[in-house]
């Protein structure tokens, strides 16, 4: 039996993954007509709206507001749907903190709420029972690209009279039944943060069908100014966080690389779920209908230990990167985060009005376990050729028959 690279042996693979980002010529026109129309910031800009129209077009949607970043969209929606002080958004713990700590910047409370352990998206049959007199709204996170069961989370907020935020950063063209995230529940936010599958290095968005919400999300993004105010005229409480021409730009090249690419990554995924259902200890998770097109920003597994002689995923993580395979643990439970126990133990200016809770005591079982099972593959892998999907399904066959053996 060969050496695993880790013990001194040859690694799988030595050849480069593809890079990130992927540009060309038309980032460069494009960006070479907000240099020199000298026109670089958004208001009277031509580039932010032409970016906005085409992708709320894109995921299908009647409304696109583009703002700095991520965290900002969803910290807008909230502040547009009126959420504050005494209010509580239902989250899941397995999330960038953003998706939490958002609810906390409004001077709102968290509600974690587990996750399943096949999609690793929030859990809608427990929903209901984290519902309180004070709950304003659901944020179903689209992890990894998975889109989130929609048909579960908007029957929940219907009965309840509750608002949904999906979160979809990382959720680029992922569609539930055939339809786009992102506007599917009363809005929806996205990244254009570097690593994001449509990328400008720093970038977010805020889509709805709504005409309402989409101009009190314009109205706190510019400042809390309106359509037809005046320019020192402001309405609600809001801050500068447009988005450049320049970043709009790129993404408007961007955008017309995310088809094909998502097609990649599908087939790409699609080969590596077919090798890896084969390896003992490798669980891909199951197939749902409904999730008619995954993003894929991450491939995620869960890694059985059993199955590789009791070794940590720790170790399995150094063993499968030494093999040649990027890979990462991910997240852990975001109420564990330094942030929620402070809060917890009452440190720092929090909202008095709200129910307390104590951080320190929740306890989501199917997330727990899952971060410390899980492993990720980014989505750069997956722009790789079809065969390069075997590189990584021989780096892990051979990491199980070697521990095995």
């Amino acid at each position: 039996m060969e050496r695993l690279a880790l013990d001194g042996g040859a690694p799988v693979r030595t050849a480069p993954w593809p890079s990130w980002p992927v540009f060309g010529d038309e980032e460069r026109k494009l960006l070479n007509e907000v240099l020199e129309s000298g026109q670089w910031w958004a208001v009277g800009g031509k580039k932010v709206p032409e970016f906005e129209e085409a992708f709320a077009r894109a995921q299908e949607a009647k409304h696109a507001v583009c703002v700095t970043n991520g965290t900002a969209a969803l910290e807008i929606a909230l502040r547009a749907l009126g959420i504050g002080c005494g209010d509580e958004v239902i989250v899941p713990p397995y999330t960038f903190i953003a998706t939490a700590s958002s609810v906390l910047a409004v001077s709102a409370t968290p509600v974690f709420v587990d996750i399943e352990p096949d999609s690793l998206n929030i859990d809608p049959n427990l929903i209901e029972a984290a519902i309180t007199d004070r709950t304003r709204a659901i944020i179903p996170v689209h992890i990894g690209g998975r889109p989130a069961d929609m048909d579960g989370v908007l029957a929940v907020a219907s009965r309840h009279g509750l608002a949904v935020i999906e979160d979809a950063a990382q959720a680029h063209a992922a569609e539930w039944r055939g339809r786009k995230v992102g506007a599917l529940g009363t809005c929806g936010t996205f990244s254009f943060q570097a690593s994001k599958n449509l990328n400008a290095g720093e970038g977010g968005a805020i889509l709805t069908n709504d005409d309402a919400v989409a101009d009190k999300c314009w109205s706190v993004h510019n400042v809390g100014r309106t359509r037809s105010g005046k320019w020192y005229e402001h309405h609600v409480l809001g801050g500068n966080y447009r988005m450049t021409e320049f970043q709009a730009a790129i993404l408007l090249g961007q955008l017309g690389r995310l088809s094909e690419q998502t097609e990649r990554r599908t087939a790409n995924a699609q080969r590596l779920t077919a090798g890896l259902r084969a390896i003992p200890g490798i669980s891909v998770g199951g197939d749902d209908p409904r999730v008619t097109r995954h993003a894929y920003h991450l491939y995620p597994f869960r890694y059985d230990a059993a199955a590789f002689s009791g070794r940590s995923r720790d170790e399995f993580l150094r063993a499968l990167n030494a093999e040649g395979i990027p890979c990462g643990a991910g997240y852990v439970p975001l109420y564990k985060e330094v942030v929620f126990q402070r809060k917890s133990a009452g440190q720092g200016s929090w909202c008095s009005a709200g129910r307390r809770i104590d951080y320190a005591a929740v306890d989501c079982p199917v997330c727990e376990a899952v971060c410390a099972d899980a492993v990720w593959l980014f989505q750069t892998v997956l722009l790789a050729e079809s065969r390069d999907m075997d590189d990584i399904i021989t780096a892990i066959a051979r990491i199980q028959q070697a521990w095995q053996g």
